[in-house]
């Protein structure tokens, strides 16, 4: 992260990144696991969970997160009817090894799904360890480079977000698009999904630039890139930074070389409401960016500061989701409601942040809402979906 980012002229915002610190964690590339159809279960009978969290390691942050994680899906548990889930929980230490060792003596002690870990190594590592057992694993990490096999991803994943804002550019005339990254692994991924989005949408790639990971690589980038957006044939900006990055200063820059970002669209892969001091930058005025649905999300931080006196973690209602997605299907009474035909239903699921379905890739589709930042506020500019209009992919 840009620890000592300062901008040539203005001083950047401190801001917590946590969050960021999270997801750029989860985003570091790992192989892909093997087939696996998944187990099946008897109607009528209690379906054993593991939920694997980070707890064990140490870390004061990744003990939120577990305390989090298991506080969300005994909120969702208590919300299914006609369902029974025996959910198990077990700690990873945040170490992909041990996450390994638990996922397996889970799996001894009878649980039919894992629901977890978080973060992608440790991911890998569990699918590897049961893909033997024919157990499949709802992980909550975001990197879709892991997923396949019997390993799938809760997490909202660049592809998804990429092709939602990309198409939403495109239907509104915004098709030339330049698109932005830093040269992290991160990045690359976030760039080989922008770019992938704009190929299956119509839209046209309009300048890809790279610019490495500290103050001095955006610094030497920033011109090149507001030379060629004023050349006149790009409409937008695909930028792939965050908060905790290069976000602050990228954007101050561009607007200080020339760029309008009325006239040209600044488009956020990242979220740009977390934390919520992003919202004041100036340079991000005007931008867009993905979210979940936004009503149901506060729904969900209602009920939850109420149940446990205390915010959910953001990722914690990918448990609530993960343990929704369970209870609907074992409740449809069907043995082979775990396995990767009933995982992959086309209608998909209701979570707590809007619809979601996950893909027989093990990637994951989420009903998401486009965002304007307007005078360093969120402003809703085309709404979740609340179903998906097909049962295919």
């Amino acid at each position: 992260m840009f620890a000592l980012l300062r901008a040539p002229r203005k001083p950047l915002m401190r801001i917590t990144a946590l969050m960021s610190a999270f997801w750029l964690a989860a985003c570091e590339p790992v192989s892909t696991v093997g087939g696996n159809a998944g187990q099946r279960i008897e109607p009528g009978t209690a379906v054993q969970v593991a939920l694997l969290v980070p707890a064990g390691s140490g870390s004061a942050g990744e003990e939120t997160i577990a305390r989090s994680l298991r506080q969300a899906a005994e909120l969702a548990i208590a919300d299914l009817q006609g369902v029974d889930i025996d959910l198990r929980v077990y700690n990873t230490g945040g170490n992909a090894a041990q996450a390994a060792q638990v996922a397996t003596r889970a799996v001894d002690e009878g649980a039919k799904i894992i629901l977890g870990p978080v973060f992608a190594e440790a991911a890998n590592a569990v699918g590897l360890a049961v893909a033997p057992r024919n157990v499949n694993v709802l992980s909550f990490s975001n990197n879709s480079d892991i997923a396949g096999g019997n390993v799938f991803v809760l997490g909202p994943t660049f592809p998804n977000t990429a092709e939602r804002l990309v198409s939403y550019a495109a239907s509104k005339g915004k098709r030339r698009i330049m698109l932005v990254h830093e040269q992290t692994p991160a990045g690359e991924i976030g760039a080989r999904a922008i770019e992938g989005a704009i190929g299956r949408s119509g839209a046209t790639l309009a300048g890809k630039a790279g610019y490495p990971f500290s103050q001095q690589g955006v610094i030497g980038a920033v011109p090149g890139i507001a030379s060629r957006v004023k050349a006149g044939d790009v409409d937008a900006l695909f930028l792939t930074a965050d908060t905790a990055g290069a976000l602050p200063l990228l954007t101050q820059m561009m607007s200080e070389q020339g760029v309008d970002p009325a006239a040209t669209k600044f488009i956020g892969l990242t979220r740009w409401d977390i934390p919520p001091a992003t919202l004041a930058l100036p340079g991000v005025q005007g931008g867009w960016f993905a979210l979940p649905d936004p009503a149901l999300n506060q729904q969900f931080q209602s009920r939850f500061q109420a149940a446990y006196g205390e915010a959910p973690h953001p990722i914690a209602g990918l448990a609530y989701d993960g343990i929704a997605a369970i209870g609907a299907l074992a409740r449809s009474g069907r043995p082979d409601a775990l396995t990767r035909a009933g995982l992959t239903q086309g209608s998909g699921f209701a979570g707590v942040s809007g619809v979601f379905r996950l893909r027989p890739d093990g990637t994951n589709e989420r009903g998401l809402a486009v965002a304007e930042v307007r005078n360093g506020q969120v402003s809703v500019i085309d709404p979740a979906p609340r179903s998906f209009r097909g049962a295919g992919f």
